[in-house]
């Protein structure tokens, strides 16, 4: 009998891993899914969202549904997985008590200092005049001010003026811009050095490294333009930093990160994302994320070597071994379309031309914001597509990317994408 497994989500992190369970023994379920995940080998889409927690419980049952893989974070943070679990319905993710390291970043930097895991130095806030009165006491060149709560990877400001700095705390604390997630205000040391996303599976007590990613969240190239959530995002295998760095961040950072959840009677489970700034005092946790990256799968996923049903499967049974990690050598580059108007008011609607072009086996085009409509695909949110491409090398990679973007390949009205992913890594 083939096995059902049921993923949650609508975006390119979904079709991902879809594409990478697919198979002729096994039936995948999406909630909501887009275009193209149910055009997957087995595969339909089903009419929940993933908020919808019981709705996905009472689908599960009755689809007699082998195994839950959740995507987003907003469902992890309602607690999808303790709902599931209580329905004795096998899942892969965290626990809604775990799944605080992403949902309160006050309460992570709170369990950072307990555990000692490196951390930028940081003051919270509920009142707008000590906000502002701290802000002006630092220099604006010298914080990050984030919100409290998840914000779909848009509550951060990196600020570059005076005037930005206040208006981001006004928009928070007054403004009420986003909300329950905005009622507590981080001030953060701005950190500098280079990026890396270093992501592992967990079963609660074995860590297990996945390749280091790095991503872009800025809208433009140079990393200019306003946050987003991901304009693409790279992977190499072997991977561009030291193995001294990654047993560091491995021992100082992921594993002490696990142990300490496990600890206080709150084991994680799933993957863990750890969001790192490399300093010259060594790595530093920016920010944790507990469920995989977007759009850090999609190059994870075209490098991933091992059956990942049985990875995910360990850490939720808590038999998780380093041989169930494994990754191809060479390069993968994911470059995101974004619709007119991204982020702060994206357009739905127009017709995307010429995915017909790309049959090159190497080149994958995940899906994330689309819809089917009259025989067309179109537009149907903000981050649309992610053209992600394997090569030898990274600027294999980013070549065969973006050789089929543009206005003689795939592209649609108002498209926005960056020009450097893969290209300027920092």
């Amino acid at each position: 009998m083939a096995e059902r497994i049921l993923i949650t989500g609508s975006g390119g992190r979904e079709h991902a891993l879809g594409w990478k369970l697919q198979s002729f023994d096994r039936e995948l379920f999406f909630t909501p899914g887009n275009a193209e995940t149910c055009q997957l080998e087995n595969a339909k889409n089903m009419g929940v969202q993933p908020t919808e927690v019981e709705k996905i419980a009472d689908l599960a049952k009755d689809e007699h549904i082998d195994y839950v893989i959740v995507g987003p974070e907003e469902p992890l943070g309602l607690g999808i997985i303790d709902t599931l679990t209580s329905c004795n319905i096998p899942s892969f993710g965290p626990t809604s008590v775990a799944a605080r390291l992403e949902t309160s970043k006050a309460w992570a930097i709170d369990f950072m200092l307990g555990q000692h895991i490196p951390h930028p130095t940081t003051h919270t806030f509920q009142e707008i005049d000590e906000a502002t009165l701290h802000v002006t006491n630092r220099g604006w060149k010298h914080v990050v001010i984030k919100v409290d709560g998840l914000a779909a990877g848009k509550g951060s400001v990196v600020p570059s003026s005076e005037k930005e700095a206040q208006d981001a705390l006004i928009r928070m604390l007054v403004k009420k811009e986003f909300g329950k997630a905005g009622e507590t205000v981080l001030v953060q040391e701005r950190l500098t050095g280079e990026e890396l996303s270093a992501l592992a599976f967990s079963d609660g007590q074995t860590v297990v490294p996945l390749l280091v990613a790095q991503d872009y969240k800025r809208l433009k190239d140079n990393d200019e333009g306003p946050n987003t959530g991901g304009m693409g995002s790279f992977a190499t295998n072997p991977p561009l930093v030291s193995k001294e760095l990654l047993q560091k961040i491995h021992t100082t950072i992921l594993q002490p990160t696990v142990d300490g959840m496990r600890e206080a009677g709150t084991p994680f489970k799933g993957v863990l994302y750890a969001g790192l700034m490399l300093t010259k005092g060594g790595p530093k946790v920016l920010e944790y994320n507990v469920r995989f990256g977007d759009p850090e799968t999609q190059p994870l996923m075209m490098l991933f070597s091992r059956n990942l049903l049985f990875a995910l499967q360990a850490c939720s049974q808590g038999t998780l071994h380093k041989d169930h990690v494994g990754f191809r050598r060479g390069s993968a580059v994911c470059v995101v379309l974004a619709s007119e108007g991204y982020p702060e008011n994206p357009k739905k609607g127009a017709i995307i031309r010429g995915l017909e072009k790309v049959d090159d086996p190497n080149i994958q085009v995940f899906h994330a914001g689309t819809i089917f409509k009259r025989g067309k695909y179109k537009v149907n949110g903000g981050r649309v597509l992610g053209i992600t491409a394997f090569g030898a090398t990274l600027q294999d990679a980013a070549k065969k990317a973006y050789s089929v973007i543009g206005k003689h390949a795939i592209h649609f009205k108002g498209m926005q994408y960056r020009t450097d992913i893969g290209i300027k890594y920092r």
